[in-house]
């Protein structure tokens, strides 16, 4: 019978979290609800997840809709019937986000969804057969002497659902107090919402309506006829690029081929490459991956059509398919690069490019991806804003009537003004409320989606100011609904290097490429300059600590450099582990290896963890746990990790083998203690080789063309 529930995805409006509207629908015995957030589509996939990882503990089923308002009042609830009446609504709050006009005060007339409008006294409208008149419980007494019978036939219960008790009432008005820009006390009651907007026992929400049993029967009828399929099992990405999936099948095959005819047309690993090729095809077949990487390399064929410069790094450079397709630059059999970190059967979560293009030239490339797969299946990623820290004392300072003056003086000492008196007392408790509650949607930094049907089957969608669609989503929710994204990054390295090049037309009448690297990496002027640091100006190695770092290690070629990218972050230096690689690197005879197995390993890197690969080669193969295991710890390195539970079951797990395997204890804990230093701050090798890849290309301009480069970078 609540057919209006939101969550604080209602931003600045709702209070619950998506895990305690579960909780308040399985404390009072509802088994079905509607989510309708306001005038967005925010929240349903963490909620649909969390059904569906409780569902042995409570059977919670629901369906959804969207609470169309027109800044405080309420037009009317839209409610899908289906799958298709969700799509029908998201077109429809799409296209007035698109417009910027406001609503209509009268809906259009929806094939597949409910119309619920809020029935007062003096309301005028012939409604059709999906059209209902929602009445809230604490105006049941105004319908005495209310006759009209087509009216009355059409009234449901309208109970809202938006906080959980009256501390969150409290947040509520809190927030509705912050996202008005006025004084709690001066809010009016139409600027909050009902203080009966909780969930209740279906049996005493029952007895309340006994007078109007057509209330809960009309309620009950949406309730039941709106079924929407929430499917987080099957993938949503654009199935094929070409018009069929053989098609797309051939095109990679005999693209991927006629790339490494040319990469290692007279290399010594060129059986190696053929056998590789073949085994990350047959991957790439299984976990249907065809259209990802044609859509990738049609990005960057456009790109270079255009002149434009780009860099593909990411995990996707461990792929030796994407260095022959030119998505990525770096040799991934030269590097020791394997596939599994990118792609493999044990994978749960979607990989992705990353693809480095100017900061001038990615809108172009933004919109070429619009205009080629339609802006019905295109759409930015978007992220959540939330609320944290100090900006949350000087919301709800300024809510309280503080004055700025105070609200700085508090938080200069926060413990000592915490008590204070009754307002920062106030303060301070709910600001611990408050925290990490989602703000507004904002956009990723480069996340685009590309979907096999209409992208409103999942969202609806806003539009920023550079006016490019973007879901109601974040990543994570993505990952969870089994569509992955096409990163489109821009950085401004990628833009002095073409204004240099530019430059050097301009000024001296050549033309310079960048683009032979294999010539770059034993350039003797470019290995100079990285010897002694003196890389100022160039791409990733310009900062005091890294050209610090170059003079320390006189680093002179391409793997040292590698290295050296991935080292100086703070996880590894942190962790003591910066200072041992210089020391081996320069005394290679006199160090041991913790363990034979570590040696085996990463003889590379002298026995010290570096890369992500590192760890995961270690998780795997010293640690004994399997692939998909070894890229949670991976992930839980990265920050990418949602659970902690988790990890520590691996940890565990990890330690118990090792004393199976009969590692010395202390063994064990070192290699953990490595792993863990880290966490947050983890490196993958392919993106330092891209990073290198890139740095080369600057330290190429320096050392030849110094003034015009230096222009360029100032520029």
């Amino acid at each position: 019978m609540y057919i209006n529930c939101h969550t604080y995805y209602s931003f600045k409006y709702g209070t619950l979290t998506p895990e305690e509207l579960f909780e308040c629908a399985k404390e009072n015995g509802v088994v079905k609800l509607i989510l309708t957030q306001i005038n967005n589509t925010c929240g349903w996939i963490e909620f649909a997840k969390h059904c569906s990882l409780r569902r042995d503990e409570y059977k919670l089923d629901f369906s959804l809709g969207i609470e169309f308002r027109l800044e405080n009042q309420l037009l009317y609830i839209a409610v899908a019937k289906n799958n298709r009446g969700f799509e029908e609504i998201n077109r429809f709050l799409s296209e007035y986000n698109l417009t910027h006009k406001p609503f209509p005060q009268i809906a259009p007339a929806f094939e597949n969804a409910f119309v619920i409008y809020e029935w007062k006294k003096d309301f005028n409208l012939q409604l059709a057969e999906h059209e209902y008149l929602g009445i809230r419980p604490s105006c049941l007494n105004k319908l005495f002497n209310f006759n009209n019978q087509t009216y009355l036939k059409k009234l449901v219960l309208l109970h809202p659902i938006t906080f959980k008790n009256k501390t969150g009432y409290n947040v509520h008005k809190l927030l509705r107090a912050i996202d008005l820009n006025t004084l709690v006390s001066k809010l009016l009651p139409e600027d909050i919402c009902g203080q009966d907007e909780y969930m209740l026992p279906c049996n005493v929400v029952k007895e309340r309506c006994k007078k109007y049993p057509q209330l809960i029967e009309n309620a009950n009828y949406i309730i039941e006829n709106s079924e929407f399929i929430a499917d987080l099992q099957s993938e949503k990405n654009k199935k094929t690029f070409g018009n069929t999936l053989k098609e797309d099948i051939d095109t990679l095959r005999n693209l991927t081929f006629n790339g490494l005819n040319k990469r290692y047309a007279c290399h010594r690993k060129r059986e190696e490459a053929n056998v590789r090729a073949e085994k990350e095809l047959t991957v790439i077949r299984k976990l249907n991956f065809e259209a990802y990487f044609l859509i990738n390399y049609d990005i960057i064929n456009f790109a270079t059509k255009r002149g434009f410069a780009y860099v593909g790094r990411g995990s996707g450079a461990n792929s030796l398919v994407s260095y022959c397709l030119g998505i990525t630059d770096v040799d991934p059999i030269s590097l020791d690069l394997y596939f599994e970190r990118f792609l493999n059967m044990y994978r749960s979560s979607p990989p992705d490019f990353d693809i480095d293009f100017s900061w001038k030239d990615r809108d172009e490339i933004i919109k070429y991806i619009f205009e080629k797969y339609g802006s019905d299946y295109t759409a930015l990623l978007a992220t959540y804003t939330t609320f944290q820290g100090r900006s949350i004392v000087r919301e709800l300072g300024k809510v309280f009537g503080l004055p700025k003056r105070e609200i700085e003086g508090i938080l200069q000492n926060t413990e000592q003004n915490r008590d204070r008196d009754r307002i920062t007392k106030a303060i301070f408790k709910y600001a611990e409320l408050i925290k990490d509650f989602p703000k507004n949607l904002s956009i990723h930094a480069g996340g685009i989606l590309i979907s096999e049907k209409p992208i409103y089957c999942y969202t609806a969608t806003s539009h920023p100011p550079k006016d490019f669609a973007t879901t109601h989503f974040n990543m994570w929710e993505a990952e969870d609904l089994r569509i992955f994204k096409f990163d489109i990054l821009s950085q401004r390295g990628l833009g002095h290097i073409k204004d240099t090049v530019t430059l050097i037309k301009e000024n001296r009448n050549e033309e310079v490429s960048v683009n032979n690297f294999e010539s770059l990496m034993i350039d003797p002027k470019i290995s100079a300059l990285l010897k002694t640091g003196r890389t100022m100006g160039c791409f990733y190695v310009e900062s005091p600590s890294m050209r610090m770092l170059l003079g320390k290690l006189t680093c002179e070629t391409y793997s040292v450099l590698v290295a050296a990218s991935s080292i100086i972050r703070p996880g590894v230096a942190s962790s003591g582990m910066m200072r041992e690689y210089i020391y081996r690197h320069h005394n290679p005879d006199k160090f041991e290896y913790i363990h034979p197995k570590m040696e085996e390993l990463m003889k590379e890197t002298y026995g010290v963890m570096v890369y992500q690969e590192d760890v995961i080669k270690v998780v795997h193969h010293f640690g004994k746990l399997n692939l998909a295991e070894a890229d949670i710890i991976r992930r839980g390195m990265s920050g990418k990790l949602r659970s902690k539970s988790a990890f520590q079951i691996l940890e565990k797990k990890y330690f118990d083998n090792c004393e199976k395997a009969g590692y010395a204890k202390d063994v064990a804990q070192e290699v953990w203690r490595q792993i863990e230093s880290f966490s947050g701050y983890s490196f993958s090798k392919a993106h330092s080789a891209s990073f290198a890849v890139e740095s080369y290309q600057s330290l190429f301009l320096k050392a030849y063309y110094p003034l015009e480069f230096m222009v360029g970078v100032i520029n």
